[in-house]
C-alpha cells in the first residue's frame, strides 16, 4: 500500500498523508485536492473504494465507432484534451469489429459512476437502431452529447457537420470545373449523414448540373464505408461513364482513386474524386486529395462544452449545432475531360 500511496502522492503532486485522507473519506482535504487525488487513481488504473465512487465527478467517457479510419482518432483527440482542460478524465471506448459493442462499453462507463458520455458517430446515426438506450441514459439522469446523427426527439446537444451543404459545395466544386456526369458514392442510407449527403448531391445536380431527378439513380453508389467500399462503388459508376465522384469518405475517394488506376485512368485527367472529412495525410496522398474539411476542432470544443454545461447543471440547449464544411481543393480534381470517356469495358 506505501508503494500505491507514493505513486498516488507523486501523480497528484500532493502528500502520501493527503493521498490516505482522500481514500479514508476524513475530512480536512481541499475539494481541489481531493480531486487530484482522485483523478491520479484514475489515471493510474487504480479503483476507487467503494465509499468514493460516488464523487467520479471527473470521469466522461468518449464512444468512438472505430480508429481506422484516421477522422475518429481526430476527433478523440480533442474531445480528450478539452475535457483534460475543464478539468475531466477522457475515458475512451473504442469499437472493433465483433468486439466490445457500443451497449456493453455504456454498462462499463456506468459502472465506474462517470458524469457524462460523448457518442461520436454511434448508433443515434443509425435510423434503423433502438434509440430508447439513449432516452433510458437521460433518465438517470446522465449527460450526453452527440457528435455527426441527430434523432429530434431525444432531449440532449448534438453537434453535427452540414453533410447536406458538403455534398452541394461539392458538386458545385466539379460543376465549376466542366463536369456534368457526377456520381455519389458513400455508406448505407440507414445513416443520418448519408441521408443528408444524398438529398444534397441530388439537390446540386438538377440545380446546377441540369440532370433530371429520373436520371440520378445510376449515378449513386451507397457501399460500405472503406477504401473496399469505395473502390467497389466507383468500379460500377465508371463503367457508366462519370467524370467525377463525390465520396462520402476520404477512405472512399482514395479506394475511388484506386479503382481508377486499375483501369488505366488517371486521377484528375479522366475522373476527379472528391472526398469528406480532410482526416490527416490527405494532403500527403497520390494526388493530394480535393475534400470537404469538417471543422474537427471546433465541433469537438462545442461538444464538449455542451456536455460540461450539462454536468454541472446550466443546461445545454437540446438541438443540433450545426457546422459549416470547408472545401479544400487540391490535385485530385481537374477540368472535365475535353471529350468524352466511353464506359470501361470489361474484358472476356
Amino acid at each position: 500500500m506505501r508503494a500505491r500511496l507514493s505513486d498516488i502522492a507523486q501523480q497528484a503532486e500532493v502528500s502520501e498523508a493527503t493521498v490516505s485522507r482522500v481514500l479514508n473519506d476524513r475530512p480536512g482535504v481541499a475539494p481541489e485536492t481531493r480531486q487530484a487525488v482522485l483523478t491520479a487513481l484514475d489515471v493510474l488504473g487504480y479503483e476507487r473504494p467503494a465509499r468514493l465512487r460516488k464523487r467520479s465527478a471527473g470521469l466522461v467517457g468518449l464512444v468512438v465507432p472505430e480508429l481506422d479510419n484516421p477522422i475518429f482518432p481526430a476527433f478523440a483527440q480533442v474531445i480528450e484534451s478539452t475535457l483534460a482542460q475543464s478539468g475531466f478524465t477522457p475515458v475512451l471506448c473504442t469499437q472493433t469489429a465483433g468486439g466490445v459493442t457500443e451497449d456493453e462499453y455504456v454498462e462499463m462507463l456506468l459502472d465506474r459512476q462517470v458524469s457524462g458520455i460523448a457518442f461520436v458517430s454511434g448508433r443515434h446515426a443509425d435510423t434503423a437502431a433502438n434509440h430508447d438506450r439513449y432516452r433510458a441514459l437521460l433518465a438517470r439522469p446522465l449527460p450526453v452529447v452527440m457528435i455527426n446523427g441527430y434523432v429530434p426527439d431525444i432531449a440532449a446537444p448534438f453537434v453535427s457537420c452540414d453533410d447536406r451543404e458538403a455534398a452541394e459545395l461539392a458538386v458545385a466544386h466539379l460543376v465549376a470545373l466542366g463536369h456534368r456526369r457526377i456520381g455519389l458514392i458513400t455508406g448505407p442510407d440507414r445513416f443520418v449523414p448519408v441521408q443528408r449527403k444524398v438529398s444534397g448531391w441530388r439537390s446540386a445536380m438538377t440545380r446546377l448540373a441540369g440532370v433530371a431527378q429520373s436520371d440520378l439513380g445510376p449515378l449513386a453508389e451507397l457501399s460500405l464505408f472503406g477504401v473496399e467500399g469505395g473502390e467497389a462503388a466507383a468500379g460500377r459508376l465508371l463503367d457508366r461513364g462519370v467524370t467525377g465522384v463525390v465520396c462520402g469518405s476520404d477512405l472512399m475517394a482514395l479506394g475511388a482513386i484506386r479503382a481508377a488506376r486499375q483501369r488505366g485512368l488517371s486521377v484528375p485527367d479522366d475522373l476527379s474524386v472528391v472526398g469528406y472529412d480532410d482526416s490527416p495525410l490527405m494532403a500527403f496522398t497520390d494526388p493530394p486529395l480535393t475534400t470537404m474539411r469538417q471543422p474537427v476542432t471546433a465541433m469537438a470544443v462545442a461538444a464538449v462544452r455542451a456536455l460540461v454545461d450539462e454536468i454541472n447543471g446550466y443546461g445545454a440547449p437540446h438541438s443540433e449545432y450545426l457546422f459549416r464544411p470547408e472545401l479544400v481543393v487540391r490535385g485530385s480534381t481537374a477540368v472535365a475531360p475535353t471529350t468524352a470517356r466511353l464506359p470501361y469495358a470489361r474484358s472476356a
